[in-house]
């Protein structure tokens, strides 16, 4: 809407700034509605800062369950020649002695024919002469331990490159073709699908014993205290529980592998946690402030109080039937979560003291697993539910992106923000009209007194005329 406006020129009066400052008085309610929505904006930040450092601590206690401790297993051998890995499923402390009597490998057949390229007909490898091609090796029988064979004939004329598409296209033969490159022509070398001994076959060629064997069909074999063990490759899963090893060479040298624990890397893990913790009460503290001269947007916020109540209980209290009891084998008592080295502070803060975490993981790790990871039932024993099981629902809890105490705090406040932007912008409107009102007023009046400035000259000429 476009509007003129007269600033003035009769009255003399600043009508434009008159006008400004009669919306600007009409504005305070939509005034008072920006201030709202600045202070709820404020809240829902803060709150979504809160809740982004509670989510740290369901991270970093995640890493300190059951499952993330376990994380921390360690397999050492004692030899270069045989690697070995761990799960989570590992028995710390465990520990295999061995020999490797043979390593695996998988049946493999090289043909003494050669063809010239892999575009050379198959049944015409290189002969005594340019002239003459040698002995065709073609039907092939392949043969198993099972007693059963089958005949591998290729299409006639076919190339070798061909050839070993087809063999490779026989699913149930159970071997593949290469055409390999020995630099003086190419030979054909067929490889069983199955690794060790369960790949065993033999070839038969209709010309006579024209394929030599590359490697036997053979699985890895250690001896574990006069038991033989066997696998179709030279990795060994689960050979204990939880531990893969993987052997590369013979030995009649015992080999060693045993399972430990990464102590120094659940030790920062633990830092992280508590580090988590302290940041979330920080946030909470300095949002919550009602110290004098406090600047908190969530002054005294009865939620965020109570949250930082929660954490500092979840830390503090005893985990029940988390210490193994030195006097009935098979019980457990309470056990506070200093045990593990983490302890509250008189100003509301944890602290984590490493060197008495890691000596209680050496003198007696199943107490400091249980107190910080939990544990589940077993032998009538109830599931534990451990320091970092504890944060981490609680934090779930708070943080969830559906309905988490914190997810709905920040949502309220957004809600409010944006019922404000609302009204503010209805606000905007009604000034706007309520502006274009009085500036058409006070343009009415300019144009009126104008009307009557002219009538009074014209009158004031008319009494001249007449008087003289």
């Amino acid at each position: 809407m476009v509007s003129l406006s007269v600033d003035g020129l009769i009255s003399g009066l600043d009508t434009t700034t008159l006008v400004s400052q009669l919306v600007a008085a009409e504005a305070l309610p939509q005034t008072r509605l920006k201030t709202q929505m600045s202070a709820a904006q404020a809240a829902a930040d803060a709150y979504r800062a809160v809740n982004t450092k509670v989510d740290a601590v369901r991270t970093a206690a995640a890493a300190l369950t059951t499952d993330g401790l376990a994380a921390a297993r360690t397999a050492k051998s004692s030899a270069a020649s045989v690697t070995a890995s761990a799960t989570s499923t590992a028995v710390p402390g465990s520990r295999l002695s061995f020999t490797v009597e043979s390593l695996a490998s998988t049946a493999s057949f090289m043909s003494g024919a050669t063809w010239a390229t892999t575009g050379t007909d198959v049944r015409k490898p290189v002969g005594p002469d340019a002239t003459t091609p040698g002995p065709s090796p073609w039907p092939l029988t392949i043969s198993r331990p099972d007693g059963t064979s089958t005949t591998v004939e290729p299409p006639a004329g076919a190339t070798l490159a061909q050839t070993v598409s087809y063999i490779n296209g026989l699913e149930d033969l159970g071997v593949r073709a290469t055409a390999v490159n020995t630099g003086n022509g190419y030979r054909l070398q067929m490889t069983s699908n199955t690794p060790g001994a369960k790949g065993y076959f033999d070839v038969q060629s209709a010309a006579g014993e024209l394929f030599t064997v590359v490697s036997p069909a053979k699985d890895a074999t250690l001896d574990v205290g006069g038991v033989a063990v066997t696998s179709p490759t030279n990795t060994f899963a689960d050979l204990m529980t939880g531990v893969s090893i993987t052997v590369t060479e013979e030995s009649d040298t015992s080999v060693t592998v045993e399972v430990g624990e990464d102590l120094k890397a659940v030790a920062t893990k633990v830092k992280t946690l508590v580090d988590a913790v302290n940041a979330a009460l920080g946030n909470i503290a300095t949002n919550t402030s009602s110290e004098t001269g406090s600047t908190a947007v969530l002054k005294g916020d009865f939620a965020l109080r109570e949250l930082a109540s929660r954490l500092l209980t979840k830390v503090s209290d005893a985990v029940p039937n988390a210490v193994p009891s030195a006097t009935a084998p098979g019980t457990f008592t309470a056990g506070s979560p200093a045990v593990a080295g983490i302890q509250l502070t008189r100003d509301g803060t944890v602290t984590f003291d490493e060197a008495t975490f890691l000596k209680s993981m050496q003198s007696n790790p199943e107490a400091v697993h249980r107190l910080i990871g939990g544990a589940p039932a077993s032998g009538g024993v109830p599931a534990v539910e451990g320091l970092a099981q504890r944060l981490e629902t609680m934090a779930k809890d708070a943080t969830k992106s559906t309905n988490g105490t914190l997810t709905l705090l920040v949502q309220g406040r957004e809600t409010l923000v944006q019922d404000f932007k609302s009204r503010i912008a209805d606000w905007d409107l009604r000034l706007a009209t309520r502006r274009e009102t009085l500036t058409r007023q006070f343009t009415a009046m300019e144009t009126a007194l104008s009307a009557l400035k002219n009538q009074s000259s014209w009158l004031a000429g008319q009494l001249g005329s007449l008087s003289g």
